[in-house]
């Protein structure tokens, strides 16, 4: 089934988070012949989106520990007397800690069946041994998966059933390519309007069932059956508007593969309440929270930050403390010292410089007012998009992709020390010149130097908002800080419906930090300050204080940025090694790697260069074309581009 799979290409990709994707896309649009493979059945990694029951799904895998192909026993065989072979993993080791909580009710009366085809657990209060899928949902876990292969020119590449089958699965580039010069309709909007159309004709609408009086008695078998609403993200990241991520998007035109809004508030937690954070000037001004002094104490104060390094002498002799003594220092009263520590330069009481608070300061009022107030933007459906977008980039210009594709091993030429080929679950061998791996196909023995940090996740569905306003659809970022010396602050991201995370009536809600014992330990005191469980008791009293606790889950990723190269044993020159993800907010560090790395690749290259535009395109090789192009493809061009696709220039009303 694999001997129609070409046999050499100049880059072979293994895995498809943001890093691996990004790196695809530019490599492939640079000219080279890419194979993009992933063992597992969805795009992502650990950067993916589920639905619910995907979720669910994903969970039962990880619980059962259990391979996602079966291996080749006779790859060893296929070994020469001049190679070795660096054995890759066929487990993913890099979640743990995994336990699963469900406080809304079950009705089996009502949507028994529903569940079961859903593939959702049963439900238990204990732990993730609770998880027990009845049937496997949707492989691709994707909002638009039942698409079929004639509609991949108005979506990205998230079918599952290329990765079933590898023979349609090599197709994928051709469809594509065909696809883009049949529609050349309004690919900025047709990625998600495919998906959402098709969400409204599988998925019952809750319309009336909010409207009601009775609209927060959600049970547990309304989520599951609404269960397609839900785009929940395994890691919870925001776009800086200003960041190399925004920046890259915009360059390559891979923005018009996305939709995206703008994160409306900031709030801060103090003194067991939650409260919002002026942060433009408008915000400072209109605040009732701050008194008139403090509204010019504070924009004296963020003015510096703006221009803080024309002013040396006022901050040199602080360099050696931390930023939050720094603020001290500073003619600011206490309550403004904590908004600009926690909610604006976002940055830890302790461990920060006076200089990394300063540099955050500043990044975050650059940011403000590009797509809206606040200098963050989020991707409709989920951060999982954004893997996606970048791989269709890399389909578009020739790459091949491959999921349920395993890698048995690289074949490394014992003279030269370099990686020539690598052997798949056919048991194929595949020569290239490069080779990128996502760190979490390394064996054990290629890691066992590695100190890997930890990341703590908690995935929350709740029945209203934090911070109750005459909206319902506020999209917030909270940080809570530490109560030790020494533990991190909590990264609290809440999204609402219009953001196409979850269904209408709930509120998605992720929470991250720095990992110190397990998730549940670490992030469980601050899920008890901000919500109550839903149970029976609750939901007769209709005024209760805090947002009620539907269903909960938590879990640990592996943090694999910032490790050294040299850490890995025996690794080929041209063996090159991407990050998961990390634990900050913005996704600066996967740009970062993946153009460091196709520098590597392709020195001298551009990195993601913007695309012909299609039309302007002449064949009879005009000589002033190219003069044109160049011109109408800048980043300041594709910009309007990204507010016309994004609904960017107005934040206030939720996409439809």
């Amino acid at each position: 089934m694999a001997d129609n799979l070409p046999s050499e290409f100049d880059v072979i990709v293994i895995g498809t988070g943001l890093p691996e994707s990004i790196i695809a896309a530019a490599c492939s649009r640079s000219g080279q012949r890419v194979l993009h493979v992933d063992s597992r059945s969805y795009y992502g990694g650990n950067w993916a989106s589920f639905s619910f029951s995907g979720l669910l799904s994903w969970l039962k895998e990880h619980q059962e520990n259990s391979d996602i192909v079966n291996e080749c026993p006779a790859w060893q065989e296929k070994i020469l007397e001049n190679e070795e072979a660096i054995a890759l993993s066929k487990k993913d080791k890099t979640i743990q800690h995994v336990e699963v909580f469900c406080y809304a009710r079950y009705e089996s009366q009502d949507l028994h069946e529903d569940v079961e085809e859903a593939g959702a657990l049963q439900k238990n209060h204990a732990t993730v041994t609770s998880v027990n899928s009845t049937e496997a949902a949707d492989p691709a876990c994707l909002p638009i998966a039942d698409e079929s292969l004639s509609t991949v020119s108005c979506e990205m590449p998230t079918e599952p059933t290329p990765s079933s089958n590898p023979e349609s699965a090599r197709e994928v580039n051709d469809v594509e390519a065909a696809g883009e010069k049949e529609n050349p309709c309004d690919e900025k909007t047709c990625v998600l309007s495919t998906s959402e159309e098709e969400t409204r004709k599988n998925v019952p609408t809750t319309e009336d069932t909010a409207e009601q009086p009775k609209k927060n008695r959600i049970t547990y078998s309304q989520i599951v059956k609404e269960g397609r609403r839900f785009n929940i993200d395994l890691v919870s990241k925001l776009l800086y508007s200003r960041g190399l991520l925004i920046d890259l998007l915009i360059k390559s035109n891979v923005s018009r593969y996305a939709e995206f809004k703008n994160i409306t508030r900031i709030l801060a937690f103090r003194d067991g309440r939650v409260e919002q954070v002026p942060c433009s000037r408008a915000d400072v001004f209109n605040s009732k929270q701050l008194t008139m002094v403090e509204k010019r104490m504070l924009m004296k104060f963020l003015t510096f930050c703006m221009e803080y390094e024309e002013h040396p002498d006022e901050y040199k002799a602080y360099e050696e403390i931390s930023f939050s003594e720094y603020l001290k220092t500073q003619k600011l009263t206490p309550n403004l010292q904590y908004f600009v520590l926690h909610s604006i330069a976002m940055t830890s009481e302790t461990a920060s410089s006076t200089i990394d608070g300063l540099k955050a300061t500043r990044n975050f009022l650059h940011c403000l007012g590009r797509y809206g107030n606040t200098p963050f933007l989020f991707p409709l459906y989920g951060q999982g998009e954004l893997p996606q977008c970048f791989c269709r980039m890399c389909a578009v210009f020739g790459g091949i992709y491959c999921l349920r594709h395993s890698v048995q091993c690289l074949v490394v030429d014992k003279e030269s020390g370099k990686c020539k080929a690598i052997i798949d679950h056919f048991g194929q061998r595949i020569i290239s010149k490069h080779f990128l791996v996502e760190d979490s196909y390394f064996s054990e023995n290629t890691c066992s130097r590695v100190q890997y940090r930890q990341i703590s996740r908690a995935v929350l569905i709740t029945d209203r908002s934090v911070l109750k306003t005459d909206s319902d659809q506020q999209i917030s970022i909270l940080t809570v800080p530490a109560e030790e010396p020494g533990a991190s602050a909590v990264r609290v991201i809440e999204l609402c419906s219009s953001t196409m995370t979850c269904m209408k009536g709930t509120y998605l809600v992720h929470l991250t930090c720095t990992s110190a014992k397990t998730a549940r330990e670490d992030l469980e005191p601050v899920v008890q300050k901000l919500f109550t469980p839903y149970t029976e008791t609750e939901i007769e009293n209709e005024e209760v204080e805090k947002p009620r606790l539907l269903w909960a889950l938590y879990f640990n990723m592996r943090d694999s940025s910032d490790i050294s190269r040299n850490s890995y044993n025996d690794l080929p020159p041209n063996v090159y090694v991407c990050s998961g993800p990390d634990c900050g907010l913005g996704n600066d560090n996967a740009v970062k790697q993946a153009e460091a790395l196709f520098q590597q690749v392709c020195p001298n290259e551009d990195f993601c260069p913007p695309p012909p535009n299609p039309e302007d395109i002449i064949l009879d090789g005009d000589s002033s074309q190219p003069e044109a192009l160049e011109s109408s493809a800048t980043p300041e061009a594709n910009s309007e581009t990204l507010k016309e696709s994004g609904n960017l220039g107005n934040s206030e009303e939720p996409s439809e």
